[in-house]
């Protein structure tokens, strides 16, 4: 087992965000909700306690015994982390008096203290909290204030235990990376080994020793994370590796035949499944995007349970799940509200009656592409943009009918070919065009119509928790209206999608 930093999650939106920074210094870590804390081992580092929108004056605040963690290792606490352990000490947090949130300066440092080396006066940190720690308990010192926060860091003495009232794992904070690598690296000692060519070696010793001579079968969808995991699966038993690419015929224009190519010049055993009668019959008359989704998952099981029972004795089933489907699963509150059904951590339905490798779950979407390079993974799969489950099925807006679908896939075709060409792909993290249920007039020649109205998209983002309408060119976004309203029968109107997420979301539904 590699070594690890354990980080205690009490609800912050943030929480992922301090993964990936320690992450990011090659140190390995994994989150936990805090009422579900695993037992410490030999190779836990260090644990960091995580920010929350609770507060610690609330009369069933969010807390763990601190006992079996302070004093055995070192220990971050992150503002509310930090608000808890002053408080459990005896410590007094109140309210704010105006509630700080936003960028505040570094004005006093214990720059000697070794987890502000390099720091600098004045650096900038961003603050986020309704609470102030007002008074610290006699065994704790106060070793950084800003102009408005006299308790912006503490340390308890005689302990490599420290609290900071900023959230360092933002990029607004400056010099946050000093301050975790700090952490991580000087004072928990960690070896900054965990890499992604460590990974690949590690992983796929294991799926040797796991999978044995088992037959595994996996649903490729062309995407990132099925690719990948296909790939370690494959470097670990070889040919006995099923992979199964079902046309559900809600794919972009050619796509099934360019993916299914490319994946048999990876070497990889596949089989391309072409089921889209079955999707559009689901489909028909559907106009509910969450039934939409549902009926396309009920027939995606159906068609791939019937596959995977023509290979004689599979004992596996493969899946491309990431670290953030796991922690959605188990937070501090249970999974988060449904805001669209997607694939549930471990949702395999029982008739199926096959086990469960997940090879990389662990991992975060940018560390799988990182595994993906290691394995030498073309870019043209590592680099595409994220493309949804339900496909053009919740890119169309209403019922789905194969002229829809015929006619979105030719305007995105020329969206996303013109990305590529104009050398803004790769700016873009994701881009789609949306078929709407409106019509409007337009005039063609000299014959006035009455067509379909449709919407571009493309947002800038890190993991597509939150994400920015990306700022194409005028000129561009000229070109590419102008190419699909000449090109493509049945639309006479193109629009351009300016929100953001929140209060958006990246899909339309």
């Amino acid at each position: 087992m590699p070594e690890k930093i354990l980080i205690l999650d009490f609800g912050s939106q943030y929480t992922q965000l301090i993964a990936r920074r320690v992450r990011e210094l090659n140190v390995y870590c994994e989150i936990y909700p805090f009422n579900n804390a695993p037992a410490l081992t030999e190779d836990v580092k260090g644990v960091i306690l995580s920010g929350s929108p609770c507060s610690v004056r609330d009369p069933e605040y969010p807390t763990l015994d601190l006992s079996q963690y302070l004093g055995k290792l070192p220990v971050l606490g992150v503002c509310y982390g930090a608000q808890l352990m002053a408080h459990e000490h005896g410590g007094e947090v109140t309210p704010s008096t105006i509630r700080e949130y936003g960028r505040a300066r570094l004005n006093e440092v214990h720059s000697q203290d070794r987890l502000f080396k390099e720091l600098t006066i004045g650096s900038v940190v961003w603050m986020s909290h309704g609470d102030t720690i007002k008074e610290i308990p006699a065994n704790f010192e106060v070793i950084a204030s800003t102009e408005s926060v006299r308790v912006a860091a503490y340390k308890l003495k005689g302990q490599e235990t420290y609290g900071i009232q900023f959230h360092p794992e933002v990029t607004h904070s400056e010099e946050g990376k000093i301050l975790l690598r700090n952490f991580v690296v000087h004072i928990c000692d960690c070896q900054q080994d965990w890499t992604a060519e460590q990974f690949v070696e590690g992983t796929v010793a294991a799926l040797q020793e796991q999978l044995g001579n088992d037959k595994v079968v996996l649903g490729l969808s062309g995407g990132v994370d099925s690719s990948v995991a296909a790939m370690l699966i494959h470097h670990a038993i070889g040919k006995n590796l099923y992979c199964i690419f079902v046309d559900n015929g809600l794919l972009r224009k050619d796509e099934f035949e360019t993916v299914l190519d490319s994946y048999k010049h990876m070497g990889l055993n596949v089989k391309g499944v072409d089921a889209k009668d079955k999707f559009y019959s689901a489909l028909a008359g559907l106009t509910d995007p969450e039934l939409k989704r549902k009926a396309i998952g009920r027939v995606f099981i159906e068609v791939f349970d019937e596959e995977a029972h023509k290979i004689e004795n599979v004992k596996w089933l493969a899946q491309g799940t990431i670290y953030p489907d796991v922690i959605e699963s188990m937070s501090v509150n249970g999974p988060s509200a449904t805001i669209k059904s997607h694939h549930n951590v471990g949702g395999l339905p029982d008739f199926m009656k096959l086990k469960v490798v997940e090879p990389l779950k662990t991992l975060f979407k940018d560390e799988v592409r990182l595994v993906g390079r290691t394995l030498k993974i073309e870019d043209t799969i590592l680099g595409r943009h994220p493309f949804p489950g339900p496909g053009l099925a919740i890119r169309i807006l209403g019922d789905i009918t194969p002229q829809k679908v015929h006619v979105l896939q030719q305007v995105d075709h020329i969206f996303i070919s013109n990305l590529k060409k104009s050398g803004l792909y790769d700016d873009v993290w994701q881009a789609g065009a949306i078929l709407t249920p409106v019509q409007s007039v337009g005039v063609m020649g000299d014959e006035r119509t009455y067509e379909n109205v449709v919407a571009l998209r493309a947002v800038t983002s890190i993991d597509g928790m939150t994400a920015d309408w990306c700022r194409l060119p005028y000129e561009f976004l000229a070109d590419v209206s102008n190419e699909i309203i000449n090109k493509v029968k049945g639309v006479n109107r193109v629009v351009y999608d300016i929100s953001s997420k929140p209060p958006a979301t990246i899909e339309w539904e």
